[in-house]
């Protein structure tokens, strides 16, 4: 049906497609396989528009991750170019009280309205296709914003022009992509809108840029050839709406339900913890689901410098730091800076994103005032740490590193195919869970043994336990006995698939016993 006059019932008209209807009219068969690989897996990703094909190279076992997106016509080309600009130059900013998509939304219908000529000779299902990629240009993020929509995705990297995007996939880890992007002025027109869409600048005089995206995604950029040769470059940083728990981290085997319990213990202790571990080990995530142990009645302030935190508790304050302005920063306001500034608020917990600098000082001199901190740091094991710590720009003090009570070892673990095991493992792994005792010692409490492929534990041994006991006045069976029975319940837990992090804290904190708990109605993983 040519797009004609009767604008309104038509646009009301075509609403009612069904994804059925259009996917049969427009005859979607799949992807052809391509020589040399074999189909591993396929789904939907914006359907029926965009949908996500997983091919495995035979020879070398790597991963070819496909966007198969709906093509336009040459006639659909020519309309959706015109009505593009005619957008770019007519699109008012978003109201106060709205989204950029609901602005987006707002305004398309009254501006087709206004402009019938640029659609002439376009039919309903050309509408719908013109529709998806001029929001997906236009308010998503263009070629990639099928790898945006796929929640297997953790990590997406541009590498420079002419080079294919690379992904980290939940299930597949490392795989290429058939995104590649040929034009130089693309790529940084691309990034530039994405960039001003955040309040940020980034040009050739300042072409390095951390950026927030919605929905907590973390951007950073490389923008023009002065800093990469080979062009702008760039990687996301993805995080699930849904913050996993202290649940998932146990139903995916990256802890067992007896680390789960001691956590447990530690966070309403008000200890303090640092998680290690290196770049996309999980310590941001670790953090999060840790965090969400703290009992409600605790103020929690966070402290980072790109947004990623998401807690369930009522009681947090979150706090981002800024750059300055002009060439002399006026304004600026550091980790240092939000640090000092939190011990002020007297919160029981301050959560810090990473320290890498001074902030170090300032949050060990917090711990020592007695409030409990939660953190992480780029290093390989618990000794890098101790050195790290007190080397510059950090300098603790040797004398007060035991103020951080626990330190967790982070790493992606896959096992070396030249050990004989019935699977092969690639996950997430709290590697190593130390104490640091009085004396500034390392003890471990848990180890994760890959030959085995179990935790290691000597609970008994704790030396944090202990000191729990000693404070509460009971003997260390006792202790010993309540976790049991917090694992017991995290167990429980699991079982019943009790795994959103809002019911998750809710449960954990609302003094649940396990009968309590198996008639909790089962909460089903979206």
């Amino acid at each position: 049906m040519p797009f004609g006059k009767k604008k309104k019932e038509e646009m009301e008209e075509e609403e009612k497609i069904s994804e059925e209807e259009i996917i049969g009219y427009l005859g979607i068969q799949g992807c052809r396989v391509p020589e040399g690989y074999v189909q591993v897996e396929s789904y939907p990703l914006k359907p029926p528009y965009s949908y996500a094909w997983i091919f495995q190279d035979e020879s070398d076992g790597s991963y070819f991750y496909v966007v198969d997106e709906l093509t336009m016509s040459r006639e659909e080309r020519d309309a959706y170019k015109r009505l593009k600009n005619i957008l770019e130059y007519e699109l008012k900013a978003p109201r106060s009280d709205e989204t950029l998509a609901e602005s987006f939304h707002r305004q398309l219908p009254g501006i087709i309205e206004e402009h019938q000529k640029a659609l002439e000779g376009i039919d309903q299902i050309g509408l719908r296709k013109i529709r998806h990629y001029l929001e997906r240009d236009l308010i998503g993020y263009g070629k990639i914003d099928a790898l945006i929509c796929d929640p297997f995705i953790e990590d997406i990297s541009c590498l420079g022009i002419n080079k294919p995007v690379y992904l980290w996939h939940r299930k597949y880890e490392n795989a290429r992509t058939n995104i590649i992007f040929t034009d130089e002025e693309e790529l940084d027109d691309f990034i530039t809108r994405i960039v001003h869409r955040q309040g940020k600048h980034v040009s050739i005089a300042h072409p390095i840029v951390d950026v927030t995206l919605p929905g907590k995604h973390r951007l950073a950029v490389s923008f023009g050839k002065e800093t990469t040769p080979a062009g702008t470059s760039f990687t996301i940083r993805k995080f699930k709406e849904d913050p996993m728990t202290i649940v998932d981290l146990i139903m995916n085997e990256t802890i067992d339900e007896a680390i789960g319990a001691y956590l447990w213990m530690l966070m309403e202790s008000k200890m303090s913890v640092m998680i290690v571990g290196p770049t996309g080990a999980g310590k941001t995530t670790a953090l999060n689901a840790i965090a969400c142990l703290v009992r409600p009645d605790f103020k929690i302030i966070s402290v980072e410098e790109v947004a990623e935190i998401n807690l369930p508790q009522e009681n947090w304050v979150s706090t981002i730091a800024r750059p300055g302005f002009g060439g002399d920063s006026e304004g600026e306001v550091t980790l240092y800076d939000l640090i000092k500034s939190a011990v002020r608020h007297r919160p029981a917990l301050i959560l810090v994103g990473e320290i890498r600098g001074e902030e170090a000082y300032v949050l060990f001199q917090a711990l020592a005032t007695g409030h409990g901190g939660l953190c992480t740091m780029h290093a390989e094991d618990v000794e890098s740490v101790m050195k790290r710590l007190t080397q510059p720009p950090m300098n603790i003090p040797q004398g007060i590193l035991p103020l951080m009570n626990c330190v967790i070892v982070v790493k992606q673990v896959e096992t070396p195919g030249f050990i004989a095991l019935d699977k092969k493992v690639s996950s997430r792994k709290f590697v190593r869970v130390s104490e640091i005792d009085s004396n500034g010692a390392i003890n471990d409490v848990f180890l994760w043994n890959p030959s085995a492929e179990a935790f290691q534990q000597k609970v008994d041994q704790s030396y944090l336990l202990n000191k729990i006991a000693k404070n509460l006045d009971v003997p260390l069976s006792v202790v010993i006995q309540e976790l049991e029975r917090r694992k017991h319940i995290l167990l429980k837990m699991v079982e019943k698939n009790l795994r959103d992090f809002r019911s998750v804290h809710k449960a954990l904190n609302s003094s649940l016993n396990v009968q309590d708990l198996e008639d909790q109605e089962t909460v089903k993983e979206p």
